[in-house]
Order: C-alpha cells, then sequence, then structure tokens
C-alpha cells in the first residue's frame, strides 16, 4: 500500500522546503494544502481517516508546517482531537522548522560537553526555534537562561517552558544593554543564538570574553551573524577554546532528524511527533554512529 502524507500548512501557499523534504523521504504521494486552521481542517481529517481500514492507517500520516508556529501549534492540537479510538494516523509539527532545528541544534551541543548541570544561555529564546532549544535544553537537566531585550517576554518565555518541563532551571534575563549582556554571559557553557536574520547579538570580543564557554551555535544562514566570527559552515570548529557551529553546520542534522522523522510516522497509526518526540528520535540518530 502506498505512503500517502499529508501536508497541512498554516500559510496560503504551502512551503517549498517541505515539500521538497517529504519527497527526498520517499513518501510515495504528497498531498499539500495551504491556509489550513483549525475552523477548516476537520473535513480533511476525516478523508484521511475514513478512506483506509484500521489496520492500514498506518500508511496515512499528517505533517503541520507553516511559518507561524504558534498557529502550527493550535492546528496539531485541534488535529489530534479529531481523532478517536483506532481512527487515527501518526503526525508531526514541525512549523518553521522549529522542532527539527532545535533538536540538531541541542546535539551539537551535547557532541561536546554534558547538558545536565550546564548553564546555557539561549539568544532570541522567544521565538520558535529558540523556545525549543531551551525547551530540550531544560529537559536535559541544564540550567537555562533564556535572553531576549524584552524582560517580560523572556520571563514568559521560561514560565511557559517550566509549565511544561518538571523541574526545569529555567530564567528570563534582559538582553538590551551593555550591562545587561555582561551578566547574562558570565559563567555561560553553552550558548545558542536563534535569532531572526540580521539580528547580531555579540561582537566577536563580547563571545571571547566568555570565559569557560564550551560550545557556541550561531543558527542564523544570514548575514550579519547572531555570533560575529562564527563562519555559517562551522561545524564543531574551535575558536577562542569554544566548539562553533553555525547554521549549515547544524543543519545536516537537521535534515537527517526530518526524513527520520517523516519515516517515522508511517511504522504505526499513533505516532505524536511533537518537541520532546522529534529530540528522542534525533538523539536515537546521533547515538548509533
Amino acid at each position: 500500500m502506498r505512503r500517502i502524507l499529508i501536508h497541512f500548512d498554516t500559510d496560503l501557499v504551502p512551503n517549498v522546503f517541505d515539500r521538497v523534504v517529504a519527497v527526498d523521504a520517499g513518501v510515495d504521494e504528497l498531498f499539500s494544502y495551504g491556509g489550513i486552521t483549525g475552523e477548516n481542517v476537520e473535513p480533511l481529517v476525516h478523508g484521511a481517516i475514513f478512506t483506509r481500514g484500521p489496520a492500514d492507517l498506518k500508511h496515512t500520516a499528517i505533517f503541520i508546517g507553516g511559518s507561524r508556529v504558534e498557529a502550527g501549534q493550535q492546528l496539531f492540537e485541534k488535529v489530534r482531537g479529531i481523532f478517536f479510538g483506532p481512527m487515527r494516523v501518526s503526525v508531526m509539527m514541525d512549523s518553521n522548522g522549529s522542532n527539527t532545528t532545535a533538536a540538531a541544534a541541542v546535539l551539537a551541543a551535547k557532541k561536546h560537553t554534558g547538558l545536565k548541570g550546564r548553564t546555557a544561555l539561549v539568544l532570541g529564546a522567544t521565538g520558535p526555534v529558540g523556545h525549543r532549544a531551551a525547551q530540550i535544553l531544560a529537559h536535559e537537566g541544564a540550567r537555562v537562561c533564556v535572553a531576549s531585550r524584552s524582560l517580560e517576554r523572556a520571563s514568559a518565555t521560561a514560565a511557559a517552558i517550566r509549565s511544561s518541563v518538571a523541574d526545569a532551571e529555567v530564567s528570563g534575563v534582559s538582553f538590551g544593554s551593555a550591562a545587561d549582556i555582561e551578566q547574562a554571559c558570565r559563567g555561560v557553557e553553552i550558548l545558542i543564538a536563534a535569532g531572526a536574520a540580521g539580528a547580531q547579538f555579540l561582537s566577536n570580543e563580547q563571545r571571547e570574553s566568555i570565559t569557560g564557554l564550551k560550545v557556541a551555535i550561531d543558527l542564523n544562514a544570514v548575514p550579519p551573524a547572531g555570533l560575529a566570527g562564527i563562519e555559517v559552515t562551522d561545524k564543531g570548529t574551535e575558536r577562542n577554546g569554544a566548539a562553533c557551529y553555525g547554521a549549515i553546520g547544524v543543519g545536516g542534522t537537521k535534515m537527517k532528524i526530518h526524513k527520520a522523522c517523516l519515516s517515522r510516522l508511517f511504522e504505526s497509526n499513533d505516532q505524536v511527533l511533537d518537541t520532546e518526540r522529534i529530540y528522542q528520535i534525533g538523539a536515537a540518530i546521533a547515538s548509533s554512529k
């Protein structure tokens, strides 16, 4: 039986990147729909779950994407709420590449240092990738500071992570003034920059002044770099004593995780691939090498 991936995109035009990855991951048929919301998704989900018998539903799966992660998360929950009994298919949410990119970034850091008890600083943490990277780090036992120019937004993100991760050590910090930056960077061992294109958080001198820094990861592929002095192609490159990664250096792992997750969707009809599960799949890939 042919494997069908149904792609729900919250944007009007389905994302080309997600479609290409799906094809390269080996799906037999790809159905893509744009402009999907909680209000119009139910008949599409019914079409997915009522066309094949329960034993064959593992050959159908749903992928949720789009540029707006909050909208994708809401759609993810709505889709799951439509399922009942055996009438369900596996579903994955990776709007804006948030979950797969965050998983790849944390796994890159884990190659060079343990995570439990380490002090991590996530810049741009109120955005989708930064939020999820901070969430994964907290789940792994790191002490996490989530930084934003707005202390209110940083604190709200930290609170959201604490509500979803038991015993999480997460705090929000301001990253506006020079004094704020100096304070936030003190004692940091793992540094991840996940800001928007064009946002530079640290100069080369500021980054190199962080004593004890073990890993620095910049997820911005568009110049200028979020962390000055890190090249987009860096992949564990040693710079001033720290292993450094750029967006392309992390991107290879992100793609492997993305494709592995798509394959996993078809192993059964009850897979739910959210942030935590996607990271687990990525960790299994890393440990198998």
